[in-house]
């Protein structure tokens, strides 16, 4: 597919809004770091400024962007109707639990609404996820690995930029550092696991498209198409085998450099630690900007084979 720029810009800080939203709320009300209120409104200002910048921009690529909202009204069968309305949906809880930051004091209240707060971020990550996942005639998307990698993506990016805050505060945790450590691991592996996956033949041929398969051998004779057309631009593209390796090559020398500089910050103290933070939070910028873009750039639709790709 023809990767989008919108696309991968939604994808990549919206994903990394409601990482920092979650892991701020929960890392506060269950004691994983040790910040002020002013500390936790800033991690939920920019967890804010990410998801709305994220959630905007995905409208860019629509051909009629002010049609978005009655996408809303099809949740019964679209996940993009689905992530629309939960992503609404979040800001409810989430302005009662930044009221009680304010001047809401009440525990209960700000318990529950900081819990259903991060509920409802992670479905709105799985949604965006689902709508890839969903697609069968799109191998590299229809594909066991695509939730859990945006799940931690997002995980992972929120974990990186609240370990960041909290340096630069002056209340760097611990277990924040720890726990982006661990995901950048894991997350590794798996993707590593998945571009493995797709390099297995596909199930999908020109014989099992056009169901001439019990004749034998099946070849176009001639493309349904003389010339270069939309279906071809945005779900034909291909990238070339060299580049795709070049790239990927680049995602993980990004991400290893994340971790060996989330690691540092173990050792070291004090303003050399928060530079190491913030190298940490570059690397994963960079990283997550080049797989966001291969993941788009190598998925084919079936399609393409009509065009002999």
């Amino acid at each position: 597919m023809h990767p989008a720029t919108s696309v991968i810009f939604f994808t990549t800080v919206s994903g990394a809004g409601y990482g920092l939203l979650v892991v701020s709320i929960l890392g506060y009300l269950f004691g994983l770091f040790s910040a002020d209120n002013s500390v936790m409104l800033i991690n939920l200002a920019l967890a804010f400024v990410f998801v709305t910048a994220g959630l905007l921009s995905s409208t860019f690529h629509l051909g009629h962007p002010e049609r978005a909202w009655r996408a809303l009204s099809q949740w019964k069968t679209s996940w993009l109707s689905r992530e629309g309305l939960a992503a609404i949906l979040t800001f409810i809880p989430w302005a009662v639990f930044v009221a009680t930051l304010l001047f809401l004091k009440n525990d209960t209240l700000q318990l529950w609404s900081g819990i259903v707060t991060a509920i409802l971020a992670t479905v709105t990550v799985y949604t965006t996820s689902m709508i890839y996942r969903s697609l069968r005639t799109i191998g590299a998307w229809f594909n066991s690995f695509v939730t859990p990698l945006y799940l931690l993506f997002g995980l992972t990016s929120g974990l990186t930029i609240l370990n960041l805050v909290l340096f630069l505060s002056g209340s760097p945790s611990e277990k924040i550092n720890n726990l982006a450590l661990v995901c950048f691991v894991i997350t590794l592996i798996l993707k590593k696991a998945y571009w493995k996956s797709m390099t297995k033949e596909s199930e999908t041929t020109l014989e099992t498209a056009t169901g001439l398969g019990h004749m034998g051998k099946v070849s176009s004779l001639e493309h349904p198409h003389a010339n270069k057309n939309y279906l071809l631009k945005e779900m034909g593209f291909e990238i070339g085998r060299k580049h795709s390796e070049k790239l990927r090559k680049i995602f993980t020398i990004g991400w290893i450099a994340g971790l060996i500089s989330l690691g540092l910050t173990i050792v070291f103290a004090g303003t050399l630690a928060s530079v190491l933070s913030a190298v940490a939070v570059l690397a994963l910028v960079i990283g997550l900007g080049v797989e966001r873009w291969l993941f788009f750039a190598e998925a084919k639709h079936t399609q393409a084979l009509y065009y002999g790709h």
